[in-house]
């Protein structure tokens, strides 16, 4: 089964050129959100393994930090992995302070670390040393 990626509040190019490098690298299923309410609407009905937001959100340049926030401070939602798009470190540590993984900037998007980054959650599991072999 693929993971699911939750991409929020990015602009058409940057939204085309995340999903293209998760759906390449990954095989990742990526599901577009463009504010705040729609993404928690959808995590609410549907499972995601991952659920990246854009530091200013394209449909209103609303903050992207309160969603991770809100994602963090919800008790079904906690778990979920999430990450800032952004290229400035203060707002990276801001949303690693709230809970969020170290994420990446737009420029970075097919970069390696970006990819090492995202791998340590996409990545498909290994099998375990004591599964059968097949």
């Amino acid at each position: 089964m693929s993971k699911r990626v939750l991409d929020v509040g990015n602009c058409n190019p940057d939204h085309a050129a995340i999903r293209r490098m998760l759906e390449t690298t990954f095989g990742a299923e990526v599901v577009r959100a463009h504010e705040a309410a729609e993404a928690l609407r959808l995590l609410r009905e549907q499972p995601f393994d991952l659920v990246l937001v854009n530091r200013k959100l394209d449909s209103d340049y609303s903050d992207g930090l309160p969603i991770i926030e809100t994602i963090k401070a919800d008790a079904a939602l906690a778990g979920l992995p999430c990450m800032l798009i952004t290229n400035y470190a203060e707002h990276q540590e801001a949303a690693v302070a709230a809970g969020a993984a170290y994420g990446f900037g737009k420029k970075e998007i097919n970069a390696a670390q970006t990819r090492a980054k995202l791998a340590a959650i996409l990545a498909p599991a290994s099998p375990s040393a004591s599964s059968p072999p097949a």
